[in-house]
Parts: C-alpha cells; sequence; structure tokens
C-alpha cells in the first residue's frame, strides 16, 4: 500500500474504532450531508427520475422523516415531494424496455409519500406501468449476455431498485399480484446471483467464474471470484427496504429473512479494519482505498437488521460502529461525501474527491437507522 494511503488508512482506523455517537451528533452529520447535497445537487446531467437520484431519495425520505420528527423540520421530505410533483410521479422511461428495474427507483419515493399524504396523481403512473409489466411478463432467460435480460432483475443491483415498489402496491391496493410478481421474479434472481458457496452476489451472469471470455473479470488478481461491493450493498440494502414493508405474518418474510440474515453475517466477516467494504470483497488489497456507498448500505442493512430484531446486537455493533465511524470518517468539512466509486458494475478505483448521490442516500438510510441505537447524549 503507498504511503499516502497507507496514512490514510490508518486515521481512519482510529476514526472507526469510536463508540456509538450521540443521536444529536447523528443528525448534525446527517444534515450537514443532506444540505451540501440539495445545495449542490446536480440539475443538468441526471434526470430527476433516474435510478441515482431514486437511491437518493429514499434515504432522504427517511432522514427527512427523522428531522421532521426530532427537530420538527419537515424541509427534506418536502423537497422529495416537491421533486416528484415536477416529475408528474412518473417512472423512469426507456425507448424499447419499459420493465427495467432501475426506472423504478424513484417509485419507492412516489409510493411512500401516497401512503403518507394520499392524491391519487402520486400512485396512478407507478400504478399503470407495473400493471402493463404483469399484462405481459418478459419471459427472457436472466443471462445478460442478451441485452434483452433487462426485461428482467438480471443483476444484484435490481434488488433494490424495484422489488420494493412492487410490495408497496400490494400493501396499497390490497392485491396480492404484484407481490406474487414480485417473490417470483425475486426468487429467481436470487437463485440464480447467489454464490451458496460464498453466501455473496455476483453483480450479473458476466463475472460467473466459467463465463464466456467477454471482456468482463472472472476472477481477482489474487485469485478469489469477483464479488462486488457496492453490488452487495445494494442487495442487502434492498433486502432491508422489502422487509420493512412485508407484513410480520406474510407467508414469504421467512424466506427474506433468512436470505438477509446470511448475507448479513458473510458481510460482517468481509468488513476491513478500518470500517470500510472495499470495491472488491474479496480481493481488498487491489483496491485499497475507502469505498463509501458500498458501505454506506451495508452499514444501513446491518443497523436496520439488529433495530428489527433479526441480527444480534453484541455480534453486530461492532461493525456498524466501525463503519458509521468510516463513513463519518469519508465526510468533508462542508459536508461533502467523498470516496464514492462512480456508476459502474464491478469494482474500481476511488478517490476522496469522488461523491454521487446514491452515495449520500446509502449514508443517510445509514444514519437514521444508526440514530435509533445511538444514545442520547
Amino acid at each position: 500500500m503507498k504511503r499516502p494511503l497507507l496514512l490514510l488508512a490508518l486515521l481512519l482506523a482510529a476514526a472507526a474504532h469510536a463508540a456509538l455517537p450521540s443521536k444529536p451528533e447523528v443528525r448534525q452529520t446527517l444534515r450537514r450531508v443532506a444540505e451540501w447535497q440539495l445545495a449542490n445537487q446536480p440539475r443538468s446531467s441526471l434526470s430527476p427520475t433516474q435510478w441515482t437520484n431514486g437511491a437518493l431519495y429514499v434515504g432522504m425520505l427517511d432522514w427527512g422523516e427523522l428531522a421532521e420528527r426530532e427537530e420538527g423540520d419537515a424541509a427534506f421530505v418536502r423537497w422529495v415531494d416537491g421533486v416528484g410533483a415536477g416529475c408528474r410521479w412518473q417512472p423512469a422511461a426507456r425507448r424499447g424496455n419499459q420493465s427495467h428495474a432501475d426506472d423504478f427507483t424513484v417509485c419507492q419515493a412516489w409510493l411512500r409519500l401516497y401512503r403518507r399524504f394520499g392524491v391519487a396523481g402520486r400512485l396512478n403512473p407507478t400504478k399503470k406501468r407495473l400493471d402493463a409489466i404483469l399484462a405481459k411478463p418478459s419471459q427472457v432467460s436472466l443471462d445478460l449476455h442478451q441485452w434483452s435480460a433487462l426485461e428482467r432483475w438480471s443483476w444484484g443491483d435490481a434488488l433494490y431498485m424495484a422489488p420494493q415498489v412492487f410490495a408497496q402496491l400490494t400493501l396499497i391496493t390490497g392485491n396480492e399480484k404484484y407481490m406474487d410478481f414480485m417473490d417470483k421474479e425475486f426468487r429467481a434472481t436470487v437463485d440464480y446471483l447467489y454464490d451458496k458457496e460464498e453466501h455473496l452476489f455476483y453483480r450479473d451472469s458476466r463475472y460467473f467464474p466459467d463465463a464466456p471470455e467477454n471482456g468482463f473479470a472472472h476472477r481477482e488478481a489474487n485469485g478469489e471470484k469477483v464479488f462486488w461491493g457496492r453490488g452487495n450493498g445494494w442487495v442487502i440494502a434492498g433486502l432491508a427496504n422489502q422487509l420493512r414493508i412485508l407484513p410480520a405474518d406474510a407467508p414469504n418474510r421467512p424466506y427474506y429473512e433468512a436470505l438477509f440474515k446470511e448475507l448479513a453475517a458473510r458481510l460482517v466477516a468481509l468488513q476491513c479494519p478500518d470500517g470500510y467494504w472495499r470495491a472488491s470483497l474479496l480481493d481488498p488489497e487491489s483496491y485499497p482505498a475507502p469505498e463509501t456507498s458500498g458501505t454506506g448500505f451495508i452499514v444501513y442493512g446491518l443497523a436496520w437488521g439488529v433495530n428489527a430484531g433479526l441480527l444480534d446486537r453484541a455480534d453486530t455493533l461492532p461493525a456498524i460502529e466501525k463503519g458509521w465511524g468510516a463513513l463519518v470518517a469519508a465526510v468533508q468539512p462542508d459536508g461533502k461525501l467523498g470516496w464514492v466509486q462512480p456508476i459502474g458494475q464491478d469494482p474500481k478505483h476511488v478517490n476522496r474527491d469522488m461523491t454521487e448521490v446514491y452515495g449520500v442516500g446509502a449514508l443517510l438510510q445509514a444514519g437514521t437507522q444508526l440514530h435509533a441505537l445511538a444514545p442520547e447524549k
């Protein structure tokens, strides 16, 4: 490891070993990061309905509801609501594929706002698109060597993007057809992408060890399989979001709880000493820089799991404490979150000035759950 990165790792390790901060300290960090993001939100290059922003809205609603409850500040919820109104509550749209999972990420926020405030306009565009999918569901292979596979949840990230929308729609309408479709497709993706020996998710079929040679890495430099940090972060955060929606007596809930616990245990074991999960879970030395988007989503999943009683507090809290300390260490004085790997699909190198909206969304989700664990003072 080069000397600057080594020094940085030592500093971050010291920060990561701190105990949980107080609730006011957590809220202060969340506010600083959220306010920086709103002041610097991209306005030209990214559509408001793009999946990157959808992940931000989920985190901003989590934080916004906390800020409203604890501090009487509804500004962050109003911001997301205003964005939705400006988009006329539409999913994202793309030519030739109306079922792409990424296009429904924003709908998680639209439906949450509908459940709180009502008004059919927040609901109907999402419902119309999902009804069209259910009327003619895709039967293509999940093998992403064929682009048609994008009609289904053929990559791990998709388990964060779309399933929760179908589950919410059953909760809203009482119609089980949305939940049935979600459950079938979710299990198909797990059966296809989950490595039952490593207890980790491949990003997609192009990274299978026995996949055809096509320019995608099948092994890391150390010979290990390729398991992307943020990719698995998407999955555990998606499972947490899913379990937040499913009723306690839902017949499919035990399946999701069991998968969540198994993945969580594996991720806890793969945390690096400084609190981060690296871009490559099984070859961290090849990607020594911190990476905050995957770390944020994993900390969120773990903290939610402890709060929900699914993960043992004593076994999991040390990883949460170190992970949150690492995230806070990556927040610059002005509130900018650094060390976020750009849009991608596999491990890549990162630097301290890289940031993306989904990384902020991950931190906001993580911090909101951490707030429930934190002491009052």
